[in-house]
Order: C-alpha cells, then sequence, then structure tokens
C-alpha cells in the first residue's frame, strides 16, 4: 500500500530577531501549538516548504513544551523578500527523508580512529546520528564533549545505536531547549 502525502499544514507567523547574537542575520518564529500538534514528533522534526512563498527544507527545533520553532537563515529571508517583524505566510509538510546531519570535525576524527564505532555509526539512521551528534555537543564545557565524544565512541563500538536517556524534545530535562529569546 503507498503511503501518502500528509496534508500541508498552512499558518501565518511573524518572524523575531533573536536577542543573540545582538546583530544576528537571521531570524526565527514559533509555529502556532495547532501547527506543532500535527507533525509526527515533539522532538526535531525535518519539513519542507515555502515561507513567504520561498521555497525551503529546515529542521524544526523542539521548544520544550511540546511545540516548535524554526531558524529562518539569510538566505531564506532575502528569497522571501521578508525581514524580522514581518508576518508571513508558511506553508510546510514532514519531508520525505531525514537529510544526513553535518558530522563536527572532533567526531569524525574520532570515529576515523574506532573502526568498530565507526562501523556502527555507518549502519544507524541519520536520525539516530542527530541524536547522537546532540547529545554529544550540548555539554557547556569542552571537557565534557571530549568525555562524551569517547563515551560514545565505546558505546558505538559496542553495538549500541542510540543515545541512551536523551531527551530530544527537551520536555522531560531541565536543558535550554526551546526558542531564541526575541529582541524587543
Amino acid at each position: 500500500m503507498a503511503r501518502t502525502a500528509p496534508s500541508p499544514i498552512r499558518f501565518e507567523s511573524t518572524l523575531r530577531r533573536p536577542a543573540r547574537p545582538v546583530n544576528a542575520a537571521w531570524a526565527f518564529f514559533v509555529l502556532p501549538a495547532a501547527a506543532s500538534a500535527r507533525l509526527p514528533s515533539r522532538s526535531q522534526v525535518t519539513v519542507e516548504g515555502t515561507l513567504a512563498g520561498a521555497p525551503f527544507q529546515a529542521t524544526l527545533e523542539p521548544d520544550g513544551q511540546g511545540g516548535h520553532w524554526m531558524k529562518v537563515e539569510k538566505t531564506l529571508l532575502a528569497a522571501a523578500g521578508a525581514k524580522a517583524g514581518d508576518t508571513v505566510a508558511v506553508e510546510m509538510a514532514p519531508a520525505a527523508g531525514e537529510p544526513e546531519p553535518k558530522l563536527p570535525p572532533d567526531l569524525r576524527q574520532a570515529l576515523a580512529a574506532h573502526p568498530a564505532a565507526k562501523a556502527t555509526w555507518d549502519d544507524i539512521t541519520p536520525v539516530a546520528r542527530r541524536d547522537w551528534i546532540q547529545w554529544m555537543t550540548s555539554g557547556k564545557k569542552a571537557e565534557t564533549r571530549a568525555k562524551r565524544i569517547a563515551t560514545a565512541c565505546d558505546m558505538l563500538a559496542s553495538g549500541k545505536r542510540r543515545a541512551c536517556c536523551f531527551d530530544r524534545s527537551g520536555m522531560y530535562s531541565r536543558g535550554n531547549m526551546g526558542a531564541p529569546e526575541a529582541a524587543d
């Protein structure tokens, strides 16, 4: 049986400028609760759609409260002819497939030094790789990140396919998940 494409989610949202960094070239918007509720996950979700008629593919971020927000890069703002403060029409639907996450250089180097970990890494899904990357890079200190990369390589080498106990939605942890603070 063929899988039908999800119906588009349509809404209007106001683009906001983040308070930090002060001179950010990007903007963001928070999805209305009804729009977030139609997505397949409370955590990161890759979507395709249009913003003020300009096509995009983006990974929505969780807001830690069951909703989502989207970073709108400078190139998409220009393509849409939009700026912070504008209210824009948005149409989106979950993407057919998850894109491959960008591999940080320190993790690339660690995996190259651990062939068994690299073999498991190559065999897991892009979503699982994204979870591992997010867990490893979410530490605030460089020492924490280095320790997590070493631990991840050990776990991957032993065949572990998922980052354990990682709250992808931010709803159950006291992390810093959430939309950026908007500038006035």
